[in-house]
Parts: structure tokens; sequence; C-alpha cells
């Protein structure tokens, strides 16, 4: 396996491609995203944690690699995401001791703390 921002890599042409041929429904995707990883009640911080967590249970490299950078962005400690991780962990068992090590490497990957 490549590193995470080559997993990013790989999926710019095929997504800009799907993309082309969806743009409404790509767009409507996009501005949820931008609505939903808004601060509110919930900081960004926090809801990134939240989304690498679901990432590494659904076992999704690309959603892995794009929120691991988000944590890194929303300024996520390595504690922060250790513990998000605890918890994908004991709510989903065993695959999470494979994909868990996954995300937190594609965290300190984008946050050069490796």
């Amino acid at each position: 396996m490549g590193t995470y921002k080559d997993v990013q890599e790989a999926l710019r042409e095929p997504v800009k491609d799907l993309r082309s041929f969806i743009p409404d429904v790509w767009s409507a995707f996009a501005d949820e995203h931008r609505h939903v990883m808004k601060d509110g009640a919930l900081t960004t911080k926090s809801k990134e944690l939240i989304a690498l967590a679901i990432a590494v249970v659904k076992r999704c490299d690309g959603c892995i690699a794009a929120h691991a950078k988000g944590a890194q962005r929303s300024g996520a400690s390595p504690e922060e995401v250790a513990e998000a991780l605890s918890v994908a962990l004991m709510m989903d068992g065993s695959t999470v001791t494979v994909y868990g090590p996954r995300a937190f490497e594609a965290y300190r990957e984008f946050s050069n703390t490796n």
C-alpha cells in the first residue's frame, strides 16, 4: 500500500470523471459536506475525528485519507486521533486492528509526525 497522499492522488482523476457525469449530485454532496463539517454544537475537529473513526469502521482508504487530513488541518493532536480510534476499536473490534493503525499512519503522514 502506498501513502495516503498517493490514495488521494489516485482518486483525483476517477473522481473528476464521475463528477462530470453527475455534477448536480456531486455538488449537492459537496455542499452537504461543507455544511456538516462547520463548527456548530460540535467543533470541526470533533466532526473530523468522528468521520475518521467511521471511515475506519467502513474500511474506506479514501475516506481515511480525507478525514486524517481533515483531523490534522483542524488541529487534532495524535492523542485525540488515537482516542477516537480507540472508540472505533471498541465499537467494531478486530477489523479496526488493521484499519485503525492505517488511519493513525495517515494522520501522522499529513501532520508530518512520523
